[in-house]
């Protein structure tokens, strides 16, 4: 146990004392933060610019029914010609829209015409043709002898008023926000997985390059060596991740400050808007924290940690054993594909299948395999997940983890004396044997 406990602070100084480690600690935060801001910025730079669209309607129907927006506004050109329309609105405009003079309107199904030298967005597109079919539609009422204005003013948009059993109220999207709080936590272990099992590998593979392993395997056993790479490596990177959660909320408390005083100096508000602005949504806030706190949240974090540590250690230990069977970080290409393949599954499994039906059968059985659980269980977990099948999901993780340590160890023993040949899967499989 002293030597394992031996090789871990090796691995864990000579990973923290880098060069390259340190400067990511604290440069991340920086660069995370002020890409976050950045984009913001260029977002709300693109909030304030006013596209300008012209129409020439030689109908004169539809033109009206184009309202302006905060993005977008529109400039009848209906008086002039066609085609100096078209010239006019290939120098000023974004581009035009043409509603051609039909004999029967319902010709404009697909007559109209958007001309423009950039391709417009779908969103766009989908609301030119909704003011297309509102209009066409009202011409078929009328025609039909029913009054579309009438019909219009008789409509109504039901709210559902969602009640739990118990008789609290609940609120539109809860699920969403589950989703994305255990998603967060899934794609977290995913992160961690990645990053910190290929620095796993390429410390073994940099050992055996350097032939530095042939002097540390004569006094140490390839399993306590191999165990020692994974926790040593998994501490330095808790302790990263640490680092970047304490200076980014740092850094992020601070510039969010900063720039909130900014922007109240800079901007007028009615109290009385203001005022009727919180009214309108305090009650719905307090409704989404109150549903936030009732999740399990103390389940969540604890089985966050239970599965970060399977899970990585599982995940370790076939990069390990990748590591110890290739000469370089090259030639592991090939066998990394099988590993971040259920990571992957795991998360797009957790996204199209938990958020419509977090308790049926697919989300229920890939929460219980070890490969894809660490992320679909936690994506689960809000939904409430009965004690037994945590149970089955974590004694099935650390079983197969016990299994994969010592498929791994074995190939590990046997890979990190090799040299100078690219190991295939027949290889890999014959090591198992020795």
């Amino acid at each position: 146990m002293s030597m394992l406990s031996l090789i871990i602070k090796r691995e864990f100084i000579a990973k923290v004392r880098n060069k390259s480690f340190i400067v990511m600690t604290f440069l991340s935060p920086l660069l995370i933060v002020g890409m976050s801001f950045f984009i913001a910025y260029l977002a709300n730079m693109n909030k304030g610019e006013i596209t300008k669209i012209a129409i020439h309607d030689e109908v004169g129907s539809l033109k009206a029914d184009f309202k302006n927006t905060k993005e977008i506004t529109y400039v009848d050109l209906s008086a002039m010609p066609l085609k100096l329309a078209k010239e006019t609105a290939s120098k000023n405009y974004e581009g035009l829209i043409y509603i051609p003079k039909v004999a029967d309107s319902k010709e404009l199904i697909n007559k109209v015409e958007y001309i423009s030298d950039e391709s417009p967005s779908m969103e766009f597109i989908m609301d030119m043709e909704d003011v297309v079919d509102n209009q066409l539609t009202k011409n078929n009422l009328t025609a039909l002898g029913f009054d579309s204005d009438k019909i219009e003013k008789a409509k109504t948009k039901a709210s559902i008023h969602l009640l739990k059993f118990s008789g609290e109220n609940t609120i539109k999207g809860i699920n969403e926000i589950k989703i994305a709080i255990g998603g967060a936590f899934g794609y977290l272990i995913m992160m961690f997985i990645i990053i910190y099992g290929n620095f796993v590998m390429r410390s073994v593979i940099e050992e055996k390059t350097s032939r530095i392993i042939e002097i540390i395997i004569s006094s140490v056993k390839p399993y306590q060596l191999m165990m020692g790479k994974i926790i040593g490596n998994s501490l330095a990177g808790i302790l990263q991740f640490t680092i970047w959660a304490i200076v980014g909320g740092v850094l992020l408390f601070t510039a969010t400050s900063f720039f909130g005083m900014q922007a109240g100096a800079q901007t007028s508000v009615d109290p009385a808007v203001m005022h009727a602005a919180q009214g309108e949504l305090g009650n719905t806030i307090q409704t989404y924290i109150k549903e936030i706190f009732n999740l399990p949240l103390g389940t969540l974090i604890s089985c966050f940690v239970i599965y970060f540590i399977g899970g990585y250690f599982l995940y370790s230990s076939l990069y390990a054993a990748i590591g110890a069977a290739v000469d370089s970080e090259t030639d592991s290409q090939q066998f990394l594909l099988p590993i971040i393949m259920p990571l992957m599954l795991g998360v797009y499994v957790g996204i199209f299948t938990v958020v419509n039906d977090p308790h049926g059968t697919v989300a229920t059985v890939f929460s219980m395999i070890p490969f894809t659980s660490p992320i679909v269980m936690l994506m689960r977990i809000p939904f409430g997940v009965p004690w037994w099948q945590l149970a089955i999901s974590i004694g099935l993780l650390f079983g197969t983890f016990l299994g994969v340590v010592w498929f791994a160890s074995k190939i590990y023993r046997i890979g990190i004396l090799m040299y100078g040949k690219k190991p295939t899967w027949k290889e890999l499989y014959k090591w198992l044997k020795y």
